[in-house]
Order: structure tokens, then sequence, then C-alpha cells
């Protein structure tokens, strides 16, 4: 491809800083170095049409883990490393709802529970037994019981007998988080250029060549934002990780409210205009989803389907009006991984499947290491 004059004047001369990945982090990344270089030329390079990954296809849980999730990570690491870990995905909402504003992102505070299935008897139990000491090790953050049990509501099936009740979880539309931001960036100049895939891209003694195929051009940094399509430039510290979801047609009188975990967060589900969004079961076949290549599975997407009959929507009718799968960045280590590289290059990624809560600092921070 050739571009013209003005092509090449106006989106590729004098580029100070390019980020690879429109996604939450990005998008984030972009506005800090807004605020910090308010004359600086910022380009984001989008392989999709949309932004790739995970950030326009996630459920739209605005949380920061399930209790049996945080008594998993304190099993493999540290208490002062789990509690820093929740501090940034709360902190990371809260910077959030700032940005856009409660209303831009369809914020509602309707509070997050966890469901225990009849054959997990040994992790409820685990559960219910170590819900005082979670609560007292968050309570410098959040200054009272974040977790406390409560009679199930909304007549599941094939469950223990409580439900676990976090009233500081709730959910967002994703569409509209996306386009809030979007439009933020749009508004402070910054540039996006989507269905362009970075082919190479090449260190030199000032600037970084990057090649998009056709043509390549040269900028000051270069910062990737791309998650878990990022597992060539971190070395093995981070893998892809698949998430498959589905949605339902809307059900009349549907009374379920809030957000739903099951299992370790491996299943989860919400409310959503009158549909059940559910999702997950990437633990039935870890290998298998252990890639970039978006799609669903027949032995997940049937799991699906049966715990919504059996378990969440025992005695109503429902169709699957839709199905899709998003790609996440997971790693032995939950922390993200924000680096400079090299002398120009960056990354911010490793999101760990809690990039709604934790996209918008891993974007501060990556806009902050650059100088």
């Amino acid at each position: 491809m050739q571009l013209s004059y003005w092509e090449n004047e106006h989106w590729f001369t004098n580029v100070d800083y390019t980020i690879v990945g429109s996604g939450i982090v990005g998008l984030h990344t972009a506005l800090r170095l807004r605020e910090r270089f308010p004359e600086s030329k910022i380009l984001i390079i989008e392989k999709g049409p949309l932004p790739q990954g995970a950030s326009t296809k996630n459920a739209g849980f605005a949380c920061f883990g399930s209790l049996s999730e945080i008594i998993a990570d304190l099993n493999n690491h540290t208490e002062e490393e789990v509690i820093s870990l929740i501090q940034k995905r709360w902190q990371g909402l809260q910077l959030l709802r700032k940005r856009l504003g409660d209303a831009a992102i369809d914020f509602k505070p309707y509070g997050g529970y966890e469901l225990f299935l009849k054959d997990d008897t040994a992790g409820y139990e685990d559960c219910m037994r170590r819900m005082p000491f979670v609560n007292e090790v968050l309570k410098p953050l959040f200054r009272t019981d974040v977790f406390a049990k409560e009679i199930d509501r909304f007549d599941f099936k094939g469950i223990q007998e409580y439900l676990v009740f976090n009233p500081f979880e709730g959910q967002i539309d994703t569409g509209l988080m996306m386009q809030a931001l979007l439009k933020e960036a749009v508004a402070q100049n910054i540039l996006i250029l989507n269905s362009q895939t970075v082919i190479a891209c090449h260190e030199k003694l000032d600037n970084v060549e990057v090649s998009l195929g056709d043509f390549s051009f040269t900028t000051k940094k270069l910062l990737f934002a791309t998650n878990g399509f990022a597992g060539g430039i971190t070395k093995g510290a981070l893998t892809p990780a698949r998430a498959q979801v589905l949605i339902t047609e809307p059900i009349p009188n549907l009374d379920i409210r809030g957000t739903f975990h099951i299992d370790r967060g491996y299943y989860y589900f919400r409310n959503i205009n009158n549909r059940i969004l559910f999702g997950g079961g990437r633990n039935l076949d870890f290998e298998g989803e252990t890639t970039t290549e978006f799609g669903q599975t027949e032995l997940i997407q049937n799991q699906l389907e049966k715990m919504l009959r059996e378990t969440i929507l025992p005695n109503t009718d429902f169709t699957i009006a839709h199905r899709w799968s998003g790609i996440m960045g997971i790693g032995s280590h939950k922390n993200p991984i924000v680096q400079q590289l090299s002398e120009h290059i960056y990354c911010g990624v490793r999101l760990g499947g809690m990039g709604v809560a934790i996209g918008s600092i891993v974007g501060m921070e990556l806009g902050d290491l650059v100088s």
C-alpha cells in the first residue's frame, strides 16, 4: 500500500508514542500519556475492527475476586501480595468510574454472590470457615466486612444452603464503557487505527521502526497493551486463556439481579436486559482453552447449558440467543506485568481475567513508566 502525502504527514510522521492494543489498558495508557505530554503525538494500533481480546467481550463484572478465589490466592501467594492485588483492582474500578461516570458505563451496584454446588462440600465448608479471616484481612481496605452468608432467594437448585454476598460488587455495560473510552481518546486528539497488525518492530538508537505489513513508520516509544496476545514479548511469563460466553433471549419476569460466581470464578453469570449472560468452563479443558483462537467447543457449551438448565434457571424455559469468546492473559503469578522491555519498548499485560477492574490502573502505570 502506498501512503498519500496527507496520510503519511498526519498519521505516521513525528509519532511520539505508539500503543499496540485499543482495549481498556491501551486507551488508559494513551489518556495518561496525553495528561503527561499534552503536545505529543499519540497513535494507537489495533489489529481488529473492534478492540480484540477481552475488552469488548468480557461479562461486565465490576468485581475484585470472589471469596473462594481469594482463598485460593492466599494458598498460593503471600497475604501481602493478595491484599495488594485486591487493592489495585478496587482502585482500578474507582478510577474507571471516576473517569467515565457511572451513567456512561451503566454501573449498577447490585452486589455479587457466590454459589457452591452440592458436590463442592469441601470448598463450601472451607469458605465458611475462613470467611471471618478473609474479612479481617480486607477490613483495612473496605472498613467493614466484605463477605457475608445469605439465604438463596433466587430459587437456584443443587447448591449448598448459603450464598456468599459481597455488597461491593457491581455490574457495567461493557459496550458502553468501551464506547465512552474511545470517545474520550478521540476528544483528546489520540489517533486510533483499526485493522492494522504489527508484523515486526526494530529498535534503533533513537526510535522504533514498526512494520504494519504494507508499510513501516517510526515512533519514539512503542508500548504493548495486548494482554492475552503478548506471550511472545513476555518470554513465557504469560499464557493466553480463552473464555467462552453465551447469553439467553429475554426471559419474562426474570428475578435474578447481580453478579454471580461459581467454582472459584471459573463460572460466572449475571442479568442484563432481562437475559442471563453466562460464561466460563475453562477448567474443563485447560490445555484446549490455552489458545489465542476465538471460538466455542461442544464440551464447554454443553456444560454451560446444563448448568443453566439444572442450577440457574431450573424452572424457566430459555433460548440461547448468542455465543462468543474472549482471550485473557494469565500466568503463574496474578500480578500484571508492567515493565520496560528495552530502551524504547514497554508493556502492560497479564490482567488475570480482571481487566475491567485492573485495566485502568495498568494503563496508568504503563503511561507513567514512559519518559
